[in-house]
């Protein structure tokens, strides 16, 4: 626990059998339930997480759903366990889990329901990172800020915590499945009101393999932010057709 409050680690994983079990031994010890979910991988991943000395709550898709599916499983699987908040921390270990209680602390102080991360905006990112992904990154953010007309730094980063509501408002079988779900995530945020906050994160890069492609850059992130972009104004032009529906498009009383 930390501050009172049950904490869940979701991590999603793909053919993540050499870097998974460093990933998890970094968890903090204040997270109550780890909840990894093997996305059908074609390796050793389930095994390995089965051996982990620390129990893990592990979860495995009889076959590949990508991983914003892996995401949204292990979050219905945080809501049914109880937790208070749940992040979300990657299997190969991009994450620094001593950023994990900097994205809480905004939900643990009341002040918002989702912490995103920004590798953006870490001191010395630009030397941090890949440049090829400090540009990339940079480019999809700012078409994330137009699109959506909200101010978020890193809106690549899939390193997040979120409270309760959160996991209970979202309509997690309607989210972007694949490579391109921080974006869609975002979007289904902002449609719901939801309270976001950007906490800075530590840029990590090792021997990790990017599973993103040529493609998602060229046509499905891009495509996902396009349909983020047209949701908003469908949803918006339905609220001005029926004013007396904008009370009960808030989810606070």
């Amino acid at each position: 626990m930390l501050a009172g409050k049950r904490i869940a680690v979701v991590m999603p994983a793909y053919n993540e059998a050499k870097l998974i079990a460093a990933a998890l031994d970094g968890i903090p010890s204040f997270v109550d339930h780890i909840i990894a979910v093997d996305d059908a991988s074609l390796d050793a991943t389930s095994k390995i997480v089965q051996r982990f000395p620390r129990p893990v709550e592990l979860v495995e898709h009889a076959t590949n759903q990508g991983v914003g599916a892996a995401i949204a499983t292990g979050c219905r699987t945080a809501l049914a366990l109880g937790a208070d908040f749940t992040a979300v921390m990657a299997a190969d270990g991009q994450m620094d889990p001593k950023d994990l209680p900097a994205l809480l602390a905004p939900l643990i102080a009341g002040e918002a329901d989702y912490a995103h991360g920004s590798r953006l905006g870490w001191p010395n990112a630009r030397d941090t990172m890949p440049w090829h992904r400090w540009l990339g990154n940079h480019f999809f953010s700012l078409l994330t800020r137009r699109a959506l007309g909200v101010e978020v730094e890193d809106s690549q980063c899939g390193y997040a915590a979120m409270n309760r509501l959160t996991l209970q408002v979202l309509d997690w079988d309607g989210l972007w499945r694949g490579y391109g779900y921080p974006n869609d995530l975002l979007s289904a945020l902002t449609l719901c009101k939801l309270r976001v906050r950007e906490v800075s994160v530590r840029p990590v890069y090792g021997a990790e393999q990017s599973g993103i492609r040529i493609r998602h850059v060229l046509f499905i992130i891009p495509f996902v932010i396009a349909r983020a972009w047209v949701r908003k104004h469908v949803r918006r032009r339905a609220l001005a057709s029926q004013p007396s529906a904008v009370a009960s498009d808030h989810l606070r009383d």
